[in-house]
């Protein structure tokens, strides 16, 4: 089995290759530490399991998801991320992951959670399974942050983070007028006026976390 490991942190990568090598010893592990290099291994190898992160450093893991799902739509992805709210795990699953699990979750979950994706199951924490019930909600009782879409959310998180325009801009490799179109419409889409607003409501949500 080859298992892709896209994450940005090496002492996290180097955990993670350590508990797929012991509990599952024929694995072949690669890495990635951006979403462009994470492309370019799928599109070159025949990677049967992804296991990645959102917090990317050129982009959103909901965004490379998208695209290494494009690319070979077979592959199991499993994300795994210190992100927990619902909005992002309904984003990861219907973008084509198979499970959605936190850094808190233990070895044994990992294991079990790979166990079951691999067998062609699905699998979300039992917290983010309840959180996700609210989706069933008739829709004017759903926040609004909850009608956007991977790109917007990704946007608005560095926005939340304190980054320009420009910042954006050239992080995600878009053109600043293409990177202000995207606020005004977070603006619209979330009733807001001004870019403290944008952050205000991302913190307020739990988005993003102030420490990130």
């Amino acid at each position: 089995m080859l298992v892709l490991i896209i994450d940005d942190h090496p002492l996290f990568r180097r955990a993670l290759r350590e508990v797929m090598e012991s509990h599952f010893p024929s694995t072949v592990v690669r890495e990635a530490s951006t979403g462009e290099e994470a492309i370019r291994v799928v599109r070159t190898e025949r990677v049967d399991l992804a296991i990645l992160d959102i917090s990317l450093p050129d982009s959103s893991g909901l965004t490379v998801l998208k695209r290494i799902k494009q690319l070979r739509p077979s592959l199991k992805c499993l994300m795994l991320t210190m992100h927990d709210h619902p909005q992002y795990v309904r984003l990861a699953m219907v973008h084509g992951a198979s499970g959605y699990l936190t850094k808190g979750a233990t070895p044994g979950e990992l294991h079990d959670a790979i166990r079951t994706i691999l067998s062609g199951g699905q699998v979300v924490m039992e917290p983010m399974r309840e959180m996700l019930d609210r989706h069933s909600m008739p829709h004017d009782k759903i926040w609004p942050h909850e009608s956007l879409s991977a790109r917007e959310l990704e946007v608005l998180s560095l926005f939340a983070r304190g980054r320009t325009v420009s910042q954006v801009a050239k992080r995600l490799k878009l053109s600043s007028k293409t990177v202000s179109t995207y606020r005004t419409r977070l603006l619209d889409k979330l009733h807001l006026e001004t870019t403290a607003d944008l952050i205000r409501y991302a913190l307020d949500h739990r988005l993003v976390r102030e420490n990130q």
